[in-house]
């Protein structure tokens, strides 16, 4: 080796020691140790780059000055609680041979109607009782005085919350405010002085830009996993109001409510979601991005809850059958099938049948881009919308209401024969919806709460009759319930299924 390259090399780790270069010293060290080298050792070639285009050099990232450094600011958290079930195995529903299993054709039906939670009630009205619950999950500290990130899901229903730091100090911690639109929530500890993250921006985060998650997946503290980002403002079909950032690092139960951090040690994300088949890792997670969860954090310090902007609009996706229909060049866009009676939307002149392309110049691709978009602003902000109506374009702007306002308005109408008893927000089918359910009549249920919840009701049915009678409208609906004493037999069409379910409210 020459003495100039020796020299360098020196030099560079001696940088590197102090500190003064990042992880990207150790590249240096490397290409500097590979030229003096040179002669001594074969060349190897990296493949011709196509004519004209210049060849870009890749290296590996280095996460351990990251992970030295911010570690110790990303928390463990157990938590403990009560969760009700039915004790349905005593009744002898669920495990008896003899049970409904084997003789009760809508056995399975019913157990997917209701996502895995068993018949309600049980076989004779089967009573509830309390049973313990525990819980793990991850957070981190952004604040010195002890403000913590993290899910809403890992703190859900939670009597204790507990937070261990990577020195294996443990705080009871205080849950300021959750909020399940967007899975953020603030828990606070008594201490001082604490090691808190950096948090970055969004916008500067590129799809295959590399990134890391720190948690306690399967409660094993303090693991590091790194990937890429996959894509940016993913919306997923939950009617979540966030902008997820797609990724391919490696997020398994216990991961949920960590940080994911770009290269230069920012948080860019909250680890929330995965897309499973088996309940573990299988390449693609999802992460809240920061500057959504710092909007929400702020609001959750200050007041304990979280306004969120509402539109007053019910959407669905652009098909191909419906860009030729509306003679849009693509499909793209979120179609309004309906527009709520005095809500902005309806303001602000939005019909049903109107295609909203853009919000305030950023692109709708499909439906859940627009709640995604929604959910970065704020009850009272004026935002443009990009609108395709009968075959030309058009702009309208809208001012936001708040979702609070809906809320008040359904609870005033909790009298009602319909919310009160049913618990059931309904509305009429569109042409093309009766025809993809392939019925004459019948009304979709936007929301279902109380007694039809209980019974398995949810958004996106179908009702098609009430007692054997075809329902044909809302008032309908309203006077047979208002009829009924005890309870109703609800004739529900889910995909392909129709099923009778039982809705007691005496």
């Amino acid at each position: 080796m020459s003495s100039t390259a020796l020299k360098n090399t020196r030099l560079v780790a001696a940088l590197l020691a102090a500190g003064a270069i990042g992880g990207a010293g150790v590249s240096a060290i490397n290409a500097l140790h590979s030229a003096a080298t040179a002669a001594t050792q074969p060349a190897i070639t990296a493949p011709a780059a196509a004519p004209g285009t210049a060849s870009v050099p890749m290296a590996l990232p280095d996460f351990s000055q990251i992970t030295e450094r911010y570690g110790p600011a990303v928390v463990n958290i157990s938590v403990t609680g009560t969760t009700k079930v039915r004790n349905e195995i005593a009744q002898g529903d669920d495990d008896d041979d003899n049970g409904p299993s084997s003789g009760d054709p809508f056995f399975e039906f019913f157990k997917r109607f209701q996502q895995g939670q068993g018949r309600p009630g049980g076989r004779n009205g089967a009573p509830q009782q309390e049973m313990p619950t525990r819980g793990q999950g991850s957070g981190f500290i952004v604040s010195s005085d002890g403000i913590i990130l993290t899910n809403a899901h890992v703190v859900r229903d939670a009597k204790e919350v507990t937070v261990k730091l990577t020195d294996r100090r443990e705080y009871r911690a205080k849950v300021l405010g959750a909020d399940p639109k967007t899975d953020v929530a603030v828990l606070r500890i008594e201490a001082k002085n604490l090691p808190v993250v950096t948090l970055g921006k969004v916008s500067d985060l590129k799809v295959g830009e590399w990134v890391l998650a720190i948690g306690s997946p399967f409660g094993f503290e303090n693991t590091v996993t790194a990937g890429v980002v996959s894509a940016k403002g993913r919306s997923l079909p939950d009617d979540s109001a966030v902008p997820f950032i797609q990724t391919d690092v490696a997020v398994n139960p216990g991961n949920s409510g960590g940080p994911l951090f770009n290269t230069r040690g920012e948080v860019v994300g909250i680890n929330s979601q995965i897309y499973t088949r088996s309940g573990g890792y299988q390449g693609v997670s999802f992460a809240i991005p920061i500057d959504v969860a710092a909007r929400i954090k702020n609001q959750l310090v200050a007041t304990g809850k979280v306004e969120h902007a509402r539109l007053g609009v019910a959407v669905q996706e652009v098909n191909q059958a419906f860009a030729d229909s509306f003679k849009l060049d693509k499909p793209e866009g979120a179609l309004v099938s309906s527009v709520e009676k005095g809500g902005p939307a309806d303001k602000a002149g939005l019909q049903s049948g109107d295609v909203i392309r853009g919000v305030n110049g950023q692109p709708i691709v499909s439906s859940g881009d627009l709640p995604a978009l929604l959910g970065t602003a704020a009850p009272g902000d004026s935002i443009k919308l990009d609108v395709w109506r009968q075959g030309a374009a058009k702009e309208i702007t809208a001012k936001l209401g708040s979702a609070d306002e809906k809320t008040a308005q359904a609870a005033a109408k909790k009298d009602s024969p319909n919310q009160g008893k049913l618990g059931l927000a309904l509305r009429p089918l569109q042409p093309d919806e009766k025809k993809e359910a392939g019925v004459d009549n019948g009304l979709v249920v936007e929301q279902a709460s109380g007694p039809s919840a209980l019974a398995g009701v949810q958004p996106g049915d179908v009702l098609l009759s009430i007692n054997g009678v075809p329902v044909k409208n809302i008032d309908q609906v309203r006077a047979t319930v208002a009829k009924a004493e005890k309870s109703v037999a609800l004739l529900i069409q889910r995909g392909d299924s129709k099923i009778f379910v039982p809705v007691n409210f005496g």
